[in-house]
């Protein structure tokens, strides 16, 4: 249930407008609120504030306001076309979901409304001296967060969109899930025994992404049937008509279920994927900022070493995993959940820049390199994903280089090679 309300808030994060509006229904709780203190004593010890005062003060924010929201609107869309277009536009729902841009549009847009309706109190007699006394410190309040976050946005406006702040954010993000998923690498259910049979294979009626798996959900419908439900698409995976979802299979008596619409429902469907539980979507999206510098138009295989560098951290969270005795928690006994499979993820991290960079020996040599970090690593399944891809990169650039030295240079450094 956790995890599902987290997608949840995450979903609405990703909304330009919701930071916004609860901002303003603060900000005009805040000026409505002002009110309360003409009905204490306050009114005896605070100074009179003339409305004049307060009425110009609140002129000067709201005319501002206006004008420093709308140009804060216009860079936000200018970082958002800028990191679709240098970058990849998967990246766009990290870049909109920053927390400095959408916090300096709330405070922006919130003090915009809060001084209308201030105003609009002020000038109808709405406060006395206490509520006077209250609106200005209110009003001053406000006045300091909005210089805070205009000279902290401004900071962040000027990385927003660029290339080493994209890069970051999403390796995050490819970090947050990867860390995930290690910890619960069957989401909390059990393993996927091979040997098992699987049962009756349940499709889904339309195509698309697994964005979320409701796991409480299907374990509550399972125990109710006496079935055992095993998992074929996780989240990410993309499910057509010829692609069961799931597999069900009883565990005493024979269950005959005629309708599967409520396991179904069970699994959230979209037509694009996320990054919060999706650890190769991260991979792969790095990797085509990578394939895009790449490409003979921007030549810029510095980034594509940038990448290859923020594979090879993503990867040696395997490496913690590994040395760090973790017991695995079922909360799921009902649900069998395949674990993601390393070498799909090195298919989707490297095979791309391999390809697209065969040719330059800088990257290919860094390729190799990372292989060989990574090689260290105590993981079976990275080891020899590792062998496999560095032989794959080194035939690559073999096929894309003419220079003999440079293929002399790539061979002595090649972990294949010091394998053999």
């Amino acid at each position: 249930m956790r995890k599902n309300i987290l997608f949840a808030i995450n979903r609405l994060r990703e909304k330009l407008w919701f930071r916004p509006f609860i901002f303003c229904v603060v900000s005009i709780l805040g000026a409505l609120i002002a009110k309360l203190a003409d009905a204490t004593s306050i009114h005896e010890i605070v100074p009179e504030i003339k409305s004049e005062s307060l009425g110009d003060l609140l002129n000067t924010i709201s005319a501002s306001m206006l004008v420093i929201a709308i140009f804060a609107v216009g860079s936000m869309i200018s970082a958002f076309s800028a990191a679709s277009s240098i970058a990849t536009p998967r990246s766009f729902k990290l870049i909109i979901a920053d927390d400095v841009s959408q916090n300096a549009l709330s405070v922006f847009i919130g003090a915009f409304i809060y001084s209308i309706v201030a105003m609009v109190a002020l000038k109808n007699g709405y406060y006395g001296t206490a509520g006077h006394f209250t609106l200005l410190v209110f009003t001053l309040l406000f006045f300091t967060l909005v210089i805070l976050t205009f000279l902290r946005w401004v900071e962040r406006i000027s990385k927003l969109g660029r290339m080493g702040h994209t890069i970051k954010l999403v390796e995050n993000a490819a970090f947050n899930a990867i860390k995930n998923r290690l910890k619960l690498p069957n989401l909390g259910g059990i393993a996927v025994n091979p040997s098992t049979v699987k049962g009756l294979a349940v499709f889904c009626e339309t195509s698309g992404y697994v964005q979320q798996i409701n796991m409480s959900r299907l374990q509550e419908i399972a125990e109710k049937l006496d079935v055992l439900i095993t998992i074929n698409a996780i989240q990410g995976s993309f499910v057509a008509l010829d692609k069961p979802l799931f597999y069900i299979s009883p565990q005493s008596n024979p269950v005959v279920v005629d309708d599967f619409s409520e396991l179904i429902n069970a699994f959230t469907m979209g037509h694009i994927r996320y990054f919060d539980e999706d650890p190769r979507f991260g991979l792969i999206t790095l990797t085509e900022i990578a394939s895009r510098a790449l490409s003979p138009g921007i030549n810029d295989p510095g980034t594509a070493i940038q990448i290859i560098g923020s594979h090879v951290r993503l990867f040696s969270l395997w490496n913690n995993a590994s040395t760090t005795t973790v017991e695995k928690k079922i909360t799921f006994d009902r649900i069998a959940v395949p674990e993601i499979v390393i070498s799909d993820l090195f298919e989707d991290a490297f095979r791309p820049i391999a390809r697209d960079g065969a040719a330059n020996i800088e990257v290919t040599l860094r390729l190799q390199k990372a292989y060989t970090s990574l090689y260290a690593i105590d993981n079976f399944a990275i080891k020899k994903a590792a062998l496999h891809h560095s032989y794959q990169s080194f035939e690559r650039a073999v096929i894309s280089n003419d220079f003999e030295d440079d293929i002399n240079q790539l061979k002595s450094a090649s972990l294949f090679t010091k394998q053999l």
